[in-house]
């Protein structure tokens, strides 16, 4: 009676052993999961502009980057591509995009339609993922007011040159009546003498 229970306890040792050893090795080649850190949430910049859209991510296998644009617009795809392998740029995007092997984006001569919300996805090739979000701010430098002051500049530098040329040649009109006038007098003052003299 006892050699049966003690076959049954070695099978029984022998398919825990192999159990645990199936979910050990199951633990090691399954992902530890996608970590994704985003430094700058938040980004400022001005029309004409480079930005980079920056993060990190990490995991055990190969990961696939997807990089979306979301605004009152619409929702654009920008980018997908996986580590080490091919990149998909969306035509909008063709000569605007650099990726970078970290994750990170590059986007250059920005608009004011380029402001909105930036959503990457990074997605384990075991089907983990993770996501994160950045927010894009796009000001207009307001040329309008500096084109305003640039003319109303030019203007006034216009007129001043005018007043200037203005009063040169009413200084030199002057100046010529009053040398005119001067030589009349002398002229008349010589008659009168010679008129004196002719009398006396």
């Amino acid at each position: 009676l006892m050699r049966p229970l003690q076959g049954c306890r070695r099978r029984g040792i022998v398919v825990g052993t192999v159990t645990l050893c199936l979910a050990a090795g199951w633990a090691l080649q399954t992902p530890g999961g996608v970590s994704l850190v985003v430094p700058q949430p938040n980004i400022n910049a001005t029309v004409a502009q480079n930005i980079l859209l920056s993060v990190e991510y990490s995991c055990r296998g190969i990961a696939t980057i997807e990089w979306k644009h979301v605004s009152s617009w619409g929702t654009t795809k920008i980018v997908e591509w996986k580590s080490g392998n091919y990149v998909n740029i969306s035509t909008v995007y063709k000569d605007r995009v650099t990726t970078f092997e970290n994750g990170s984006i590059q986007l250059l001569n920005v608009g004011v339609r380029d402001a909105g919300y930036y959503f990457i996805t990074v997605t384990e090739e075991y089907g983990t993922n993770t996501y994160g979000t950045i927010i894009v701010n796009v000001y207009e430098i307001i040329y309008e007011d500096l084109h305003f002051v640039a003319v109303l500049f030019a203007f006034l530098a216009a007129v001043s040159a005018i007043l200037i040329c203005f009063m040169w040649l009413c200084n030199k009109s002057l100046h010529l009546f009053q040398k005119k006038t001067t030589h009349k007098l002398t002229a008349s003052t010589t008659e009168e003498i010679e008129l004196e003299t002719i009398e006396c």
